[in-house]
């Protein structure tokens, strides 16, 4: 083992740690945006960083990762978030809520994010990786909406069209915040993009939301108007509809 390799094995988990991770970062982006992402090897980065390969991999199993260093504590931050509900919280709102920290995440170092936009715009296997970790957080509010709608007939199929409706939602609104260079207000962005969510899917009950269907007009009870119509075979359907008009009446025509 080389003297270098040996100032680079962990002695302890002090603050060492997280300066050393920062340092492959930087170091990789540096040379990615000089060089080119399939250009730059592992040894480019630890060599420009000054550390050793076992360093690099002790932090980043694979190149890819280190694209992404902080999806993972970003992960589990929101499935904390998620476990920390009461039980009474609106389970769509609370799934928009844990989405927010992730774009919060990108915010908190906005150079660093566009920098990773574009270069993932470059490379289609940066873009198939970040694909993989996309689905990991849409998988993570699926599991969590599907123990908050264990107990309805289509709950399965709501949580995960509804966990595929929060990441669409904040993916647009991340996507139009580093469009611009990280220059709009991401809260605006993603504000916009959840309430579009939680209009559209909530946790009440099927029918009592825009997905549902079935509400009456505004001011009624809801409850729907039954016609009984007797009509000939042979009577023309434009007449079937005057029938039903004038049984309604001219509120309900249609």
């Amino acid at each position: 083992m080389s003297e270098k390799e040996e100032q680079d094995l962990p002695m302890n988990d002090g603050p060492a740690k997280p300066a050393m991770r920062e340092a492959l970062v930087a170091a990789a982006f540096e040379l990615f945006l000089e060089r080119g992402f399939e250009q730059t090897t592992i040894d480019d980065i630890v060599s420009l960083a000054g550390v050793g390969r076992r360093s690099f991999f002790r932090y980043f199993p694979a190149k890819e990762d280190v694209v992404f260093p902080d999806h993972e504590r970003s992960l589990a931050e929101m499935t904390e978030f998620l476990e920390s509900g009461t039980g009474e919280e609106d389970p769509v709102k609370h799934a928009c809520d844990a989405a927010r920290l992730v774009l919060r995440m990108y915010a908190e170092q906005p150079s660093f994010s566009v920098q990773r936009y574009r270069l993932t715009r470059k490379v289609p296997g940066l873009r198939a990786y970040e694909l993989s970790v996309v689905w990991r957080y849409e998988h993570t509010l699926a599991a969590y909406l599907r123990g908050r709608f264990a107990d309805r007939p289509d709950g399965p199929l709501r949580a995960d069209v509804t966990a595929a409706a929060v990441v669409a939602a904040h993916n647009h609104a991340l996507r139009t915040w580093l469009r611009s260079g990280g220059e709009s207000d991401w809260v605006v962005e993603v504000d916009a993009a959840m309430a579009f969510v939680t209009g559209t899917w909530n946790g009440r009950p099927g029918g009592e939301n825009g997905a549902g269907g079935g509400s009456g007009e505004p001011g009624e009870s809801g409850a729907d108007d039954v016609v009984v119509l007797v009509a000939s075979r042979r009577a023309p359907l434009w007449r079937m509809v005057q029938g039903i008009e004038s049984a309604l009446g001219d509120a309900h025509r249609l």
